[in-house]
């Protein structure tokens, strides 16, 4: 399983990419621009092929959901750490069928005791970050989590069976793809790595 996490701040020709992305078979796009208002991520959405909307899950903004045929939902931490205790009440103006709900953490105990059942958990930092310097690997061993964890941090196509092997049932991407001057060639190589 591969997540592709959008560049924080926009980049020349991104839609365009993300299109031929999708084309080429991304299942899973995570729309995370913080600087974005309600109106810009309207814009955003709307300059992508409608056929590719189920792909996409939100990070902010998850009333979105009702409006777009969108993928799911996402928490960031903080997100998670203020509403899921309450979950009822969070989705009680959401239209939630058949939608995902996936969450962030950063310490496998956390994610390791979180009640909620997420569809899948980001976890990260695995390696050092491509596109956050000074955003240190450490590692982590989730082979004793009974859950759907995706290993985020220094993803490239090098280094997928060491993920395999710490425990993690994809990756999330971010720098690998977006820092590359071939995105399609990675994803490409990266979607060859998880169907063997």
């Amino acid at each position: 399983m591969i997540v592709l996490i959008a560049p924080e701040t926009d980049i020349h020709n991104e839609i365009l990419i993300l299109n031929q992305l999708f084309e080429a078979g991304l299942e899973y796009y995570h729309l995370r621009k913080p600087e974005k208002n309600y109106q810009e991520h309207c814009t955003y959405l709307n300059q992508i092929d409608v056929k590719y909307h189920n792909r996409i899950v939100v990070h902010y903004f998850h009333e979105l959901i009702n409006t777009y045929n969108l993928k799911g939902i996402h928490f960031q931490e903080q997100k998670r750490r203020d509403h899921i205790d309450n979950p009822g009440q969070y989705f009680k103006g959401l239209n939630m069928y058949g939608k995902t709900i996936s969450s962030s953490f950063h310490e496998p105990d956390d994610l390791a005791n979180c009640e909620f059942e997420f569809d899948y958990h980001l976890l990260s930092p695995v390696f050092s970050s491509i596109s956050k310097k000074g955003y240190e690997g450490r590692g982590f061993d989730v082979n004793h989590i009974d859950k759907r964890i995706i290993g985020m941090g220094g993803v490239t196509t090098d280094n997928l069976n060491e993920f395999n092997a710490l425990g993690f049932k994809g990756v999330g991407v971010l720098g690998g793809i977006w820092n590359n001057n071939k995105p399609l060639e990675v994803l490409k190589k990266m979607k060859n790595h998880f169907e063997q």
